[in-house]
């Protein structure tokens, strides 16, 4: 069939996680591109690229290599998440079912749901205090609020508002980032914020771990971007569009983040508030270049919300397989989701950052193992040919309730990486002999790939042959 334009899609979506017909695929992979490089752009990134010299205490140019090396590394599994979109046309949490099984695949999809939540509450908080910045007089919990509802709006009308969103802040927050590095060099350009913090590979490879997370929180969602996609876009096309999409989109805050972290320290500057330190560095362009920042808050919030909302009326949808839920189940679900997110935002907003940095490094041992199982077996294993009708039958159809294989792997790719883990809450005893280098999501992924690949394929060997057709 020939995919339908853009314009004949209806304004307020009313898809959520049925599969998305042929006839109503549209977009270009630049709409890829645009949609994971706009929506990076923001003040959460930027705070994220922090940590490398206010808590991780690198000077500015090593931070700098370990921030690039991360995401680099990091966004080749998110892009490879996304090309899955054209191809099966549903969201991500949905083809899970195709590796984890019907009900095996709640495990991974209630744990997506909370890392939403936290996300989203993380963005509200940084949006609040961003607003709160910008606006004399404003309370930053009224702001947390203003950002909330601009959200939830976005995530009611769905798909093309979101994607359309995005392509005005790839222009407009790229544009506010070009801005902010030239107006703090030529102001603040002394040596010494550079100069300050130092080299050591608790650091460096901490740094390298936050960003390659960031990259691969993306990896539960990703597709949910892309599913609208038609199938011709090809999956090295729509690998490519979100890959430099995202590195290019992280990357650079992240680095304005060390640099502002930096110039924090080197001045005696309050280093634990990011935003408001940023804002003083940038009088008097303040409320212009934040501003622009805080837009991209906005358009990711969305983003989250949504995505929490899909998987959430995914598990719903795992015990009603004939349920199919329509645009006003996606609206009341995400004001439930905003409620529970804003009640934690309001929570946790005086100590911020300690609560992020750790849900960052718990986040990471929970989501390599599904990330690894989920790649190795659409690329490796079935070759990207699943039977889309069965992810919705309550018996899983060929793919049953439990793979009990995934579901062992899952569990065993969080317990090795336990005597690696390197955290405030924890540190492993091998993370410890390495002098506080986190090498966990490393080796989660080396064990897992390989181990998962050679059992599930005896298991499939063992099992009746099955005949799948493609998608």
């Amino acid at each position: 069939m020939t995919a339908t334009k853009q314009s004949q899609v209806p304004t307020i979506e009313d898809k959520t996680i049925q599969p998305i017909p042929e006839d109503e695929r549209h977009g270009k992979a630049r709409d890829l591109f645009t949609i994971w490089f706009g929506s990076n752009i923001m003040v959460l990134t930027i705070v994220t690229g922090a940590l490398a010299t206010t808590v991780f205490g690198l000077d500015f140019w090593t931070a700098v290599a370990a921030v690039a090396i991360g995401n680099v590394v990091g966004a080749i599994f998110m892009a490879l998440h996304s090309a899955q979109g054209p191809q099966l046309g549903v969201p991500q949490m949905v083809q899970t079912r195709g590796q984890f099984g019907s009900y095996g695949s709640l495990l991974v999809v209630v744990v997506t749901v909370l890392m939403y939540v936290g996300f989203f509450a993380a963005n509200l908080v940084l949006g609040g205090q961003a607003l709160s910045t910008i606006i004399p007089g404003l309370p930053v919990n009224a702001g947390i609020l203003i950002i909330g509802i601009v959200s939830v709006v976005a995530t009611i009308y769905g798909y093309r508002l979101i994607h359309a969103y995005t392509k005005i802040l790839s222009v407009v927050s790229g544009l506010g980032l070009v801005v902010a590095f030239i107006w703090l060099g030529a102001t603040t350009g002394d040596a010494s914020a550079v100069a300050t913090g130092a080299f050591n590979w608790g650091g460096f490879m901490g740094t390298v771990s936050v960003a390659a997370l960031w990259q691969i929180a993306y990896a539960p969602y990703v597709s949910d971007y892309s599913r609208y996609m038609p199938k011709d876009t090809g999956p090295k096309t729509a690998f490519w569009a979100s890959y430099w999409g995202s590195v290019l989109g992280a990357t650079f805050p992240m680095i304005l983040g060390a640099l502002v972290g930096a110039k924090l320290l080197a001045s005696g500057m309050d280093a634990d508030n990011v935003v408001g330190g940023m804002g003083e560095l940038l009088q008097p362009l303040t409320v212009l270049i934040v501003g622009v920042f805080s837009l991209g808050v906005a358009a990711t919030n969305s983003m989250n919300l949504y995505c929490g909302v899909l998987s959430t009326l995914t598990v719903v949808q795992t015990f009603k397989p004939n349920w199919v839920p329509r645009a006003k189940t996606r609206a009341t679900t995400a004001v439930v989701i905003f409620l529970l997110a804003l009640s934690l935002a309001l929570v946790g907003a005086d100590d911020f950052l300690v609560y992020y940095s750790n849900f960052l490094a718990l986040l990471l041992y929970v989501l390599v193992p599904w990330t690894a199982i989920n790649l190795v077996d659409y690329y490796l294993l079935k070759h990207g040919k699943y039977q889309v009708d069965d992810f919705f039958r309550q018996d899983g159809g060929i793919y049953g309730r439990f793979n009990w294989v995934a579901i062992a792997c899952y569990v065993l790719g969080a317990i090795v990486q336990i005597p690696f883990m390197v955290t405030a809450l924890y540190t492993g005893p091998i993370g410890a002999a390495l002098g506080g280098v986190d090498i966990s999501w490393i080796v989660g992924l080396v064990v897992i790939c390989p181990v998962y690949f050679f059992w599930e394929r005896a298991s499939e060997r063992r099992a009746k042959p099955l005949v799948l057709s493609t998608v």
